[in-house]
């Protein structure tokens, strides 16, 4: 039997974190869709982690590998802790976890910025990088640890018998130590993102603003390999590209130390996913014999933080706020913690950016979110600047209604799987289990039509940039073997009742068991 028909046969007990695999909401159409999405993780395995894309692609990046593994623990959970356990031995010594871990047989011009510009294991000395692996600098939103939690409930047994959660909790900690410690550039506890490709959504025009301070590298000082294998129309501008370069360059050139760049930007989704992730690192405390209190403790601490400073009122989502704009706060919220409301908090040369982007959306995944600023995000989410479940199916990275929409140019418009794969989970968390299947399905189909691409159009679904790519396929996965959710809503928009009670952390400690769920 090949390999890639032994990943797709599911002859264990243990196949899927899931039961049952699959209910009466799944049609046929996507019966073999657990085979299609397995090929492509098969396609894109280098033996220890994952390519998101052969050829865009060609490197281990971090928050893809979290998410692949998500999916990855459906057809192999060997291989999913593998992913996780590779990335985290790139890990530095200060505990960032690069963003991207390069292999070695892969010529340097595949890519860029390739190994060379790095220089992390000299540029990087002093942050402790590794000597032996070539890295990045820059670091991408902390998943890991709700990704290391689901996949030990894959399959408990095998996670425990090859002590795969007391050999990464030590490193997911110091991970988690480094963002609150390094990277808290505003003061109040949020942590900052130091380039555009940190927080994932690279050329989102949230950073439009902060980029336009920055001076571009000159053009004939790089090469950009991307535009070898997508079309320019569909990625960032040069002139983005060479912010982007000089970032990087400066950073790299003050021995990749925090605090000093002419970027620091508190995103939304960044903070929330660290949040998420505190939840499930109390659960491997928790699994490992000690107590998950405290991390529990400081997820609802940051939960508040980010509603303070991060939350406006007025354009019913939380927004970025830019720690290099210089004067007072100013924005276009009117009330409450909103932008340049009577209550904002006043941290000299910051702001809140008003562009709407889906990274304001994604805090829905948090359990402990005030249940008024929950119901909102929904009511955004399917009003006129993302219209999902009207105009679009998937939800699109950037407002509709925004002057730079643009359907096809990567997170200016676009929709990706990923976050639509976020977005139903925070649905589900906070009871609006209709909207979750209906995104549910949209994911799947979309997926599956568009031969698991790495985003979409969101009025169309017709595919943009690379096909076969990893999370999209190991997302669909997860969400192929995800049962219809059972509880009832919670009528979010009548609720007066400001915050789920502090034990309720929903979906990062009681759900997504191993095995059988009970």
């Amino acid at each position: 039997m090949d390999r890639t028909a032994q990943l797709t046969a599911r002859s264990t007990p243990y196949e899927t974190a899931y039961d049952p695999p699959a209910t009466a909401t799944t049609p046929a159409t996507t019966t073999s869709l657990h085979t299609r999405a397995a090929r492509v993780l098969e396609a894109n395995w280098t033996g220890a982690s994952t390519v998101p894309s052969r050829d865009l692609y060609p490197h281990q990046w971090s928050w893809d590998s979290a998410f692949i593994a998500i999916g990855l623990r459906h057809v192999s959970p060997r291989r999913a802790q593998t992913e996780l356990e590779t990335l985290l031995a790139a890990q530095w010594g200060d505990g960032r976890v690069p963003h991207i871990v390069f292999n070695p047989s892969v010529p340097l011009d595949a890519y860029f910025p390739s190994p060379d510009f790095w220089r992390s294991s000299t540029a990087g000395r002093t942050a402790g990088a590794p000597g032996t692996l070539q890295t990045s600098g820059i670091v991408q939103p902390p998943v890991h640890a709700l990704a290391a939690w689901l996949v030990h409930r894959a399959d408990p047994e095998l996670s425990r018998a090859r002590g795969f959660l007391a050999r990464v909790h030590p490193r997911l900690a110091a991970w988690h130590r480094y963002l609150l410690h390094r990277r808290d550039l505003g003061g109040a506890g949020l942590v900052s993102v130091v380039h555009p490709w940190e927080q994932g959504m690279d050329n989102s025009p949230c950073w439009d603003a902060p980029l336009a301070r920055i001076t571009p590298a000159p053009a004939r000082s790089f090469r950009r390999a991307d535009l070898d294998h997508g079309a320019a129309e569909d990625r960032p501008t040069d002139l983005d590209y060479g912010r982007y370069v000089r970032l990087a360059a400066d950073y790299r050139d003050a021995g990749y130390a925090d605090g000093g760049g002419e970027f620091a930007v508190e995103d939304p989704a960044f903070n929330a996913l660290l949040i998420a992730s505190e939840y499930a690192l109390a659960r491997i405390a928790e699994e490992l014999g000690a107590t998950g209190s405290a991390r529990r403790a400081r997820a609802q601490r940051l939960t508040a933080t980010l509603v303070e400073r991060l939350w406006d009122a007025e354009a019913g989502m939380f927004l970025c706020r830019d720690l290099r704009a210089g004067g007072t706060p100013s924005g276009h919220g009117a009330s409450g913690s909103g932008a340049g409301g009577e209550d904002e908090p006043r941290v000299p040369g910051s702001r809140l950016l008003p562009e709407r982007a889906v990274s304001g959306l994604v805090p829905l995944i948090l359990p402990g979110l005030p249940r008024d600023i929950a119901a909102a995000l929904v009511r955004t989410l399917r009003g006129p600047h993302f219209s999902v479940g009207d105009r679009t199916r998937l939800v699109p990275s950037y407002d509709l209604l925004g002057e730079v929409f643009d359907p096809h140019r990567y997170w200016r418009g676009p929709a990706w799987f990923n976050t639509g794969w976020l977005l139903e989970r925070g649905l589900r968390t906070h009871g609006e289990t209709a909207a979750a299947e209906s995104l549910r399905r949209a994911v799947l189909d979309l997926a599956d039509a568009t031969d698991f691409a790495e985003y979409v159009d969101p009025y169309t679904g017709a595919p943009c940039g690379a096909t076969g790519f990893g999370w999209t396929a190991a997302l669909a996965l997860d969400l192929y073997h995800r049962p219809a959710v059972r509880h009832a809503r919670q009528h979010l928009d009548k609720s007066t009742q400001r915050v789920v009670p502090p034990t309720d952390t929903g979906t990062f400690d009681r759900s997504d068991r191993g095995g059988h769920r009970g």
